[in-house]
């Protein structure tokens, strides 16, 4: 009788999950919806990537060469009125440079030429209005290799928020336009996330600036940073 008893229990205990499943409220009617927004603002910082390389026999050679000039680059900076927080090396590579040859038996033949060593220094440049005699300077005294140059802001976080309030607008507009299309209405927001797009750099060809007394010519012009959201709303 107790073994009935307790057969008829567990058999009831494990149909439970399955009648409570039954009786779920069904999956609410939702909408998801993508916004974008932008917003701009004048850049009050460039930020510069150069590079030195020097060439020669040895490795000692070119790097103390390659010291030498890059040196003299950041000294010259420091003079524009950059500050040493505002100067950091980014990479130094010190590689040999190999010439080839085809030999008779179709094989090739590595003949050590030189060793190159390439130091690059990245500069934050608050004063944009010395971008360009700075890049100047550096050209003359030793920069020799195409770098970077971003104009950016040192707190876009307000004209970022703009950006976003104006993806969340576009999001909405949408949103409100496909349900009434569609003949429902908007009910509460189930969830939101954004992503932020900055400014791309753009590329500097060191060997354009390789001539003496012309300092090239920087426009900062404006800064637009981009925000995308995703929007889903209940439909009722």
């Amino acid at each position: 009788m107790n073994r009935r008893m307790m057969a008829l229990g567990l058999a009831a205990a494990m149909a439970f999950p399955v009648a409570a499943s039954a009786t779920e409220a069904p999956v609410q009617p939702r909408i998801v919806v993508t916004g974008e927004g932008e917003a701009t603002v004048t850049p009050d910082m460039a930020v510069l990537s150069l590079s030195v390389m020097r060439e020669a026999q040895t490795a000692r050679e070119a790097l103390d060469a390659n010291s030498a000039a890059m040196t003299d680059v950041i000294e010259a900076i420091k003079g524009l009125g950059v500050a040493d927080r505002d100067l950091q090396t980014a990479g130094l590579q010190i590689m040999p440079r190999y010439n080839y040859t085809n030999k008779p038996d179709g094989s090739q033949q590595a003949d050590l030429v030189a060793y190159q060593v390439i130091n690059t220094l990245t500069v934050r440049v608050r004063d944009l209005a010395k971008t360009g005699e700075l890049i100047d300077k550096a050209v003359s005294l030793g920069v020799n290799q195409g770098g970077s140059i971003v104009f950016t802001n040192d707190d876009p976080s307000a004209t970022v928020t703009e950006a976003r309030k104006n993806a969340v607008k576009e999001a909405m507009a949408k949103a409100n336009v496909l349900a009434e299309a569609a003949g429902v209405s908007l009910g509460k927001v189930i969830e939101i996330s954004d992503q932020s797009f900055a400014a791309q750099p753009m590329s500097i060809e060191a060997k354009a600036f390789d001539r003496v007394g012309a300092a090239p010519p920087i426009q900062a012009g404006e800064n637009a940073y981009r925000v995308q959201v995703n929007m889903t709303f209940e439909l009722k």
